[in-house]
């Protein structure tokens, strides 16, 4: 945040960062639509081959087939670097704990978020009308505490919507050099990471077949075990948060 120094040591993994979007991806109403760009984008950046929505479902598994396909070895061990994720993780010399935290955070929500809009198409309000990963469904809070039951897609809108937020609130993330950060900074961190990863456990929950089909997985493994690394590492996320993806967590680490 403050001079950007923390970026030492950060990890940039994504195969979305280099995305470019194409004028093909207009409906037939002349409209663009978000979710075919993405698609188109991905094809071409990783050489796959053009896809019509029939071909795309005929290579998807039924649910029984594709059941808890996430912690099947070809997949679960599947990783886009050889680097040992810890040393990422760990606090650089000469920078704060703070400053590194609010960095990463900012890192994380950039990669959670292109990865679930990889299976928005997918996670509509009709296959996901609730926000459930592993049999466990989240409801979201809203500023008065009252909770609010969502679909999936609405509830993942609310978290970038928040983080967005929340990301570019001087008084949370300050940017000036000398500002302090709050005494609410490790509360708001912590809600901020808990919401990063009820996504990434409803992508593994109800989205793994789609993420194997489009070969992201390893995109999404490396992704997993570097955000939960990093909560462990410094307290951002407790046991009862995780405990709904433990299976998961055992698998890949």
């Amino acid at each position: 945040m403050q001079g950007q120094s923390a970026l030492i040591g950060s990890l940039e993994y994504s195969p979305f960062s280099k995305i470019k979007y194409y004028p093909c991806a207009i409906e037939e109403s002349g409209k663009l639509n978000p979710h075919k760009m993405v698609f188109q984008a991905i094809g071409r950046l990783l050489g796959y081959p053009k896809r019509t929505p029939s071909s795309f479902k005929s290579q998807q598994k039924t649910p029984a087939e594709g059941e808890r396909l996430y912690i099947e070895a070809g997949y679960a061990k599947t990783r886009i670097i050889d680097s040992d994720l810890q040393t990422l993780v760990t606090l650089p010399e000469g920078i704060s704990q703070q400053e590194w935290i609010a960095t990463n955070a900012a890192n994380f929500f950039h990669h959670v978020n292109l990865i679930y809009e990889v299976i928005a198409e997918f996670c509509t309000p009709r296959c996901c009308p609730t926000m459930v990963a592993f049999k466990t469904e989240f409801v979201w809070m809203d500023d008065k505490g009252r909770k609010m039951k969502n679909s999936a897609q609405q509830y993942a809108d609310y978290v970038i919507l928040s983080g967005q937020k929340l990301l570019m609130d001087e008084r949370v993330f300050p940017t000036k050099y000398g500002k302090p950060f709050p005494r609410s900074f490790e509360s708001l961190v912590q809600k901020f990471f808990r919401h990063l990863f009820h996504i990434l456990a409803h992508i593994y929950s109800a989205h793994t077949q789609e993420i194997i089909a489009l070969e992201l997985h390893s995109h999404l493994n490396t992704l997993y075990v570097h955000l939960i690394l990093f909560c462990k590492e410094f307290e951002l996320l407790n046991t009862k948060d995780t405990a709904i993806a433990e299976h998961l967590t055992k698998h890949m680490l």
